[in-house]
């Protein structure tokens, strides 16, 4: 198998469209070829013309470990080119950012979540590709998370930086495969290319959707492993509680916890009210102490779930779902339970971080509400999740 930037290096022919222009690359710390090579030193030692690099959130170099944490622009110490920050001053590239390239090579681990921003990311540097007359190449890379959809469709008036447009929470395409959607929705006038994968099968187990030939390297601090984006368009809700989702621990955003929960008596509840819910992945009581983040340095109580090993069945797992009935176990067990987070998130600061990670408030009126049942989610989620699959059909690559 080939990854985008791979193809791209071994095809002179892939590259000649390339001769003489002026290159910007966006990458991350997981931007590297099979040899662990950053894209930034392979496209240099090819002998393009780099004329400046991005960075998405948490930076090029990926060291900015929390949300809202800002990186400032640099300059490359070895290429002399400047690195411009996408998560800084500012989150579309300015005019200025634009005039320093022809071409912008988009080189970005995603993990298949809307709320993920380097998909938004995506969508703000095709915007100004389109103004300014510029031309967006993406190169591809694995959806960890595979073709499976599932969650709401974000609403209209909810988007953010986490909701680029209406899609559902787990999209199943790969950031070049996305790029075509933005394009088609938003009727974006750009020059659009994908530099395919080649021998990438979404479907084939056991990674389904990940190569396991291929080493993990974190897209973003959090994100540390496989069973991590499998879970996560579940487990980035716990960003808008008052739980801990596991930072300040080593398996960040696959756990969940607090000092004043009872995990036994959660997963007793989670089971009762949705067992269909829980197929396709395992999970177990846990205690973790945070050092720091939500909870820092107490012992807290939760659950981990295992989305691998020998019980991890890939099309029945539904993270968004498991995470949406450990929502309503907590608030069934403890109806004044202060399970909201009420803080500014992702510079929205006019809504419950809850309803902005989900692009509306159904999810969290659906935990609330003491009578409603996993059918009743069900009925909001499915009509969406179908409606998105018929949309993406003729978008899919491999």
């Amino acid at each position: 198998m080939k990854l985008g930037i791979e193809r791209l290096l071994a095809d002179a022919s892939l590259r000649a469209p390339l001769k003489g222009k002026r290159l910007a690359l966006l990458a991350h710390p997981a931007s590297v070829t099979s040899d662990l090579t950053h894209s930034l030193d392979a496209l240099a030692e090819c002998g393009l013309n780099l004329s400046a690099a991005f960075g998405p959130q948490h930076g090029l170099k990926g060291d900015k470990q929390d949300n809202m944490m800002e990186t400032p622009d640099e300059v490359d110490a070895r290429l002399g080119i400047p690195v411009f920050s996408l998560y800084g001053e500012v989150r579309r590239p300015t005019g200025q950012m634009m005039s320093t390239f022809d071409t912008i090579l988009v080189d970005l681990q995603d993990l298949g979540c809307r709320i993920y921003t380097f998909v938004t990311t995506l969508l703000y540097v095709l915007e100004a590709a389109a103004e300014h007359g510029k031309s967006v190449w993406v190169l591809d890379r694995p959806n960890p998370a595979g073709r499976p959809v599932e969650g709401t469709m974000l609403q209209p008036g909810w988007e953010s930086f986490v909701g680029a447009g209406p899609m559902v929470m787990r999209h199943g395409l790969t950031m070049g495969e996305m790029g075509h959607w933005f394009v088609k929705h938003f009727d974006l006038d750009v020059d659009y290319r994908v530099i395919e994968m080649e021998g990438y099968d979404p479907e084939a187990g056991p990674g389904f959707g990940w190569p396991i030939e291929r080493l993990w390297i974190n897209p973003s601090p959090n994100a540390p492993n496989l069973n991590m984006a499998r879970a996560y368009a579940g487990t980035v809700m716990l960003e808008g509680t008052t739980l801990s989702e596991g930072r300040g621990t080593t398996r960040p955003l696959e756990l969940f916890g607090a000092p004043d929960l009872d995990a036994r008596a959660i997963s007793a509840e989670m089971k009762r009210i949705a067992p269909q819910w829980l197929t396709g992945c395992r999970m177990r009581e846990v205690h973790f102490e945070p050092t720091f983040h939500k909870h820092a340095h107490h012992l807290c109580s939760g659950l981990q779930v295992h989305a691998e090993g020998g019980a991890y069945d890939h099309s029945a797992f539904k993270p968004w779902r498991w995470q949406a009935l450990a929502f309503k176990a907590i608030r069934n067990l403890h109806p004044d339970y202060e399970l909201w987070r009420d803080f500014p998130y992702e510079y929205v600061f006019d809504k419950l971080a809850i309803d902005v990670i989900n692009g509306g408030t159904a999810l969290r009126e659906w935990v609330d509400d003491s009578e409603a049942d996993a059918g009743d989610l069900d009925a909001i989620a499915s009509p969406d999740e179908q409606a998105w699959s018929g949309e993406i059909r003729g978008l899919l690559i491999y």
